[in-house]
């Protein structure tokens, strides 16, 4: 087969995932993102507060 007949093959075959399916991927995608980013963002936050105090001379123990 050559290149051509592939394409043509992969754009007819409709055994895989539906528009429905995709969006069900997608919006799972895109829910592990924004955990993702939140908890990304809770660390930060507590890391900078902790270097603010570090810096304002207030001895805390922050954790590695």
């Amino acid at each position: 087969m050559n290149l051509k007949n592939l394409l043509t093959e992969f754009v007819e075959d409709e055994s895989g995932l539906t528009a429905v399916e995709y969006a069900i991927a997608g919006g799972l995608v895109v829910g592990g993102m924004i955990a993702a980013f939140n908890l990304l963002g809770e660390n930060a936050t507590a890391k900078i507060e902790c270097l603010a105090s570090a810096v304002n001379g207030v001895s805390t123990n922050c954790a590695p």
